[in-house]
């Protein structure tokens, strides 16, 4: 009894809540903020003595979107970690630090914070977006990189550029979230799966929000000096990323593979986690 309350008392003074997890046989899994540079962060930490696993949202998501994965990864013995982003979920930004800051420099941040010194990263959509600025910033703390579900809008590139325009008509981010993001087959068979994705994304973006810059702006010159061991993905019904879109990526990142998620859209890890899941845990695997 006077271990576990001097552990609730570091806890404490740590800035994290103990939560149990539902998961049995498993030990308490912890929430909190982490107080960075211009910014505290809300994450939450499975913990253990397991490789870390870090997952980065999509732009309509925060935290709560890895629910699919967070206890498949913990009982493959990975010690999970999810953060929302500057400017989502329940993340605060500090007016006193640095704005609005990058999101590599964030990670990085809460990286020394967890002293955590290499771990495999899972982006997708935005959060593809920046491990691919990560990656590029940081490599030597990365196992491996999962990229999936990333448009190639940020890359600086005609062929990128040129399929991102032919892909998505004039308005169409004016349709509802979960039409671009969720595929027909998903919308159509689990009503309940969809009202729980709009439920997430309803809680992640904070409007008033400056946008972050990359650190170095993505090229097919800048992904070809990649080193890090790393997996791209998108959904075989994905609007934004197709599976065309994905082959350019892997063809300018020469230690990359590809992998294409049958009947997902945008949000392949929440409409097919079961195959989602084990793409990723065969390739970190690996590495």
């Amino acid at each position: 009894m006077v271990t576990y309350r001097l552990a609730f008392i570091l806890l404490l003074v740590l800035g994290c809540t103990p939560r149990i997890s539902s998961a049995q046989n498993q030990p308490p899994a912890y929430e909190g903020y982490a107080d960075l540079p211009g910014v505290r962060i809300w994450y939450t930490d499975t913990g253990g003595s397991g490789i870390p696993v870090i997952f980065l949202h999509a732009a309509t998501g925060t935290t709560r979107s890895w629910e699919h994965q967070i206890a498949v990864f913990r009982a493959a013995g990975y010690r999970c970690i999810t953060y929302d982003r500057r400017g989502w979920g329940r993340s605060l930004t500090q007016p006193s630090g640095p704005q609005p800051g990058t999101a590599a420099d964030d990670l990085l941040a809460l990286l020394d914070h967890l002293r955590i010194d290499r771990a495999h990263l899972v982006g997708t959509a935005a959060g593809g977006l920046v491990s691919l600025d990560f990656v590029l910033s940081f490599p030597d703390r990365l196992r491996s990189v999962v990229i999936s579900n990333n448009g190639g809008t940020s890359v600086q590139e005609t062929a990128f550029q040129e399929m991102s325009e032919r892909l998505l008509p004039q308005g169409f981010g004016s349709f509802p979230p979960e039409f671009r993001e969720l595929s027909p087959a998903y919308r159509a068979a689990n009503p309940e799966g969809v009202k729980r994705w709009v439920e997430v994304e309803h809680g992640s973006r904070h409007s008033s929000e400056r946008p972050q810059p990359v650190r170095h702006p993505l090229s097919k010159s800048a992904l070809g000096t990649i080193r890090t061991p790393m997996l791209v993905m998108t959904g075989a019904a994905d609007l934004h990323a197709p599976a065309p879109m994905m082959r350019m990526y892997a063809d300018a990142i020469k230690t990359s593979e590809s992998f294409v998620v049958p009947e997902a859209g945008h949000s392949a890890y929440w409409e097919q986690p079961e195959i989602f899941n084990r793409a990723v845990l065969q390739f970190i695997g690996k590495h």
